[in-house]
């Protein structure tokens, strides 16, 4: 996904100390970057959401696991390095093959393959594996996926506040 914040729509932010549900932000195994991670945890959570970043470089299984422990709304796969359309047919099979996460939205988006925007095939491909959105960096702004997200079912929970005891 590419850089630049955009400003959420008035009436989609919950109110304060309600989230709409989780998200896991991760990147898939190849990929080492970190500020993309960043920008999508921040425009996620200006969409109401809580989010568990699980960094660079996650290993499918991690991914799965983190998954399966938590019961995100909405796992956002993230690539930088061009390899996201490979990879992201490894992890989406991986996914997919937990009943229990089977029906959770799933979308990557970024630079998914390294010479430059995907084809319109190359996008169906990554549909037909399983996920529920693709937002290819060359071709897609902030605004696509933030309307995506928006389009979620409504969950709202009740922020856990964690109290630290001196």
């Amino acid at each position: 996904m590419s850089a630049g914040l955009t400003h959420v729509a008035p009436g989609t932010a919950s109110p304060a100390g309600a989230r709409r549900g989780t998200v896991v932000v991760t990147t898939v195994a190849s990929d080492s970057h970190t500020w993309n991670l960043v920008f999508l945890q921040l425009l996620v959570e200006e969409l109401g959401y809580e989010v568990m970043n699980l960094g660079p470089c996650v290993p499918d299984q991690v991914l799965v696991d983190a998954c399966r422990e938590n019961a995100p709304d909405l796992v956002v796969i993230s690539s930088v390095n061009g390899h996201g359309h490979q990879d992201g047919l490894r992890v989406i099979d991986a996914l997919r093959a937990c009943d229990e996460l089977a029906s959770v939205p799933v979308v990557i988006g970024g630079k998914l393959g390294v010479a430059g925007q995907q084809s319109d095939a190359a996008i169906g491909e990554l549909i037909s594996a399983g996920f529920d959105a693709v937002f290819d960096d060359a071709s897609t702004a902030t605004g696509e996926f933030s309307r995506f997200v928006g389009t979620l079912p409504r969950v709202t929970r009740a922020l856990e506040r964690t109290e630290v005891v001196a």
